[in-house]
């Protein structure tokens, strides 16, 4: 039998096998099976920080049980348009359902994908379909491996489970705020595509979608174009996810012109703020941060009328250029599994409007983000660097000079810019309002010496892909909207659980 202790707690420094000691001394015996459950840090008096576990053991050996799937039999066609966490989630939960999923990917696989994003990082010669936006992956894949979530979906569980099978490490799945490292996730990936092609399921990548064929509104075909060749296909299918990411605006405007139903979301927009790791470090655990993984933090302010906050928060990580479109600078943020980098960075997003940007346009606050995004190449010198201020300069309006203890970490370069001539002005202020507040509640935070680097655009989709309850866009059937890009997630997490959601329900039709 199974028992569990919950709470237990472990001193900064002792090994993780002491927990084997405290279920021996538990059952009186020898321990046979053991698993940890859950692990935390309890960091709320710097001067007693301890680990919490929960663990389970046993005297006897205990085997895990293995999932049991429903299998369809003559599987239709279905198409996974779109190989980020949504898409490959929804395709490996289709295979286990006997499915032999088409997985279309506008950029490239993940080992020539790398190679190509470097080439942009280190020469600035930006590929608009493969790129830290597009490609096996898809965003998460070059944003960190972050997989906490604020949802509390019950397919989480599965997510995290999914990634440790496929090679993530095995603390992904009780950590407390689980972390896979961008350099693990190229693993992971590849290991994924193997058990999907292993099982009948196919990619097609350099391949876009662009354009649909429909019947008595049911989607009955794709039209695809190999990127490179430009050479045009038509696939038949039974039905299609479309997990396209929030940065497919093209993909948008064909589907809006073809008919499909879509809303205007509100979404956010910002910078990068880059502090020193081990400043992070000893405002949140004091001396003790020495001892422990590079700290994080998640803050919200309200000290203006628009809410600030922080958002894909990489300790001991990096600012990445992250452009998809010539002409434009975005930025994002990544780390490694490490996590031992000089510096620390997060987003730091201001709330817009629908009528910042034209509420009546669909495509409104797509040209918006153009827009900023267009204003830091422009800022930037029109070489891909991205524009950048210290903080006690953005707050005095005046152009920083020179660096300070915070050196840039953005692979593309860096030019001194002002960002008040970058974003929106009613983002300038909120930041200049909710920076020192921060500041109060994280020491530090409003560092004279902060780096703000421009601009951060690609938060989430400026559009949202109708879907009824059955997922199926409202406008069309047999198309399931899915992921981020749809407007129905908000991360690597939510995303992979949403196409785990979509994958059973085209499941439950088919069985």
């Amino acid at each position: 039998m199974i028992k569990r202790l919950d709470n237990v707690k472990l001193p900064l420094g002792k090994p993780e096998s002491d927990l084997l000691k405290v279920a021996a001394r538990s059952l009186g015996r020898e321990v046979k099976f053991f698993k940890i459950l859950k692990k935390s840090l309890d960091a709320r008096d710097k001067r007693n920080i301890f680990w919490l576990y929960s663990i389970a053991f046993s005297s006897t050996a205990e085997e895990e049980p293995k999932p049991q799937f429903g299998r369809v039999k003559n599987p239709p066609t279905v198409a996974v348009i779109g190989g980020g966490p949504a898409g490959l989630f929804c395709a490996v939960r289709l295979v286990e359902h006997g499915f032999k999923p088409v997985i279309i990917e506008r950029g490239e696989c993940v080992e020539e994908r790398r190679q190509t994003c470097l080439n942009f990082f280190d020469n600035r010669v930006l590929n608009e379909e493969s790129n830290v936006q597009f490609g096996e992956g898809g965003a998460g894949a070059f944003s960190d491996g972050k997989l906490n979530t604020r949802t509390k979906d019950g397919l989480n569980r599965d997510v995290l489970s999914l990634f440790v099978k496929f090679g993530a490490p095995e603390d992904v799945a009780y950590l407390n705020k689980p972390h896979v490292g961008s350099d693990r996730l190229y693993g992971v990936l590849q290991n994924l595509r193997a058990f999907v092609t292993a099982n009948g399921g196919s990619y097609m990548f350099d391949t876009k979608l662009v354009g649909i064929g429909q019947a008595d509104g049911k989607l009955t075909s794709l039209k695809l174009e190999n990127v490179k060749s430009g050479k045009t296909t038509e696939l038949k299918v039974d039905c299609a996810v479309l997990a396209v990411g929030h940065s497919a605006r093209d993909t948008y405007e064909m589907l809006n012109k073809s008919g499909v139903y879509m809303e205007a979301r509100d979404f956010a927009v910002g910078v990068r703020v880059e502090h020193l790791a081990r400043s992070i470090g000893l405002a949140q655990y004091g001396e003790n941060y020495k001892l422990l993984p590079a700290a994080d933090y998640q803050l919200v302010s309200h000290a203006h009328e628009r809410t600030v906050f922080t958002f894909c928060m990489c300790p001991g990580g990096v600012v990445i250029p992250a452009a998809s479109e010539k002409g434009g600078v975005v930025v994002n943020g990544m780390s490694m599994r490490a996590r031992d980098g000089q510096n620390s960075n997060s987003a730091l997003m201001v709330q817009m409007h629908r009528s910042d940007f034209g509420s009546d346009d669909l495509f409104a606050g797509v040209r918006f983000q153009r827009e900023l995004e267009r204003n830091a190449f422009v800022a930037g010198g029109e070489t891909y660097r991205a524009p950048c201020q210290l903080f006690k300069d953005f707050n005095a309006d005046r152009l920083s000079s020179d660096f300070g203890e915070v050196k840039p970490t953005y692979a593309a370069g860096t030019a001194f810019a002002p960002l008040s001539q970058v974003l929106p002005n009613v983002a300038v202020q909120a930041l200049k309002a909710a920076i020192p507040d921060m500041g109060r509640r994280l020491r530090g935070f409003d560092s004279p010496d902060a780096l703000l680097t421009g601009v951060e655009t690609r938060f989430s989709s400026p559009v949202k892909i109708v879907r009824g309850e059955d997922l199926q866009s409202v406008s069309l059937k047999n198309l399931y909207p899915c992921g981020e890009g749809s407007g129905y997630s908000g991360g690597i997490t939510s995303s992979a659980a949403d196409g785990l959601k979509v994958a059973e329900t085209i499941f439950a039709r088919y069985s």
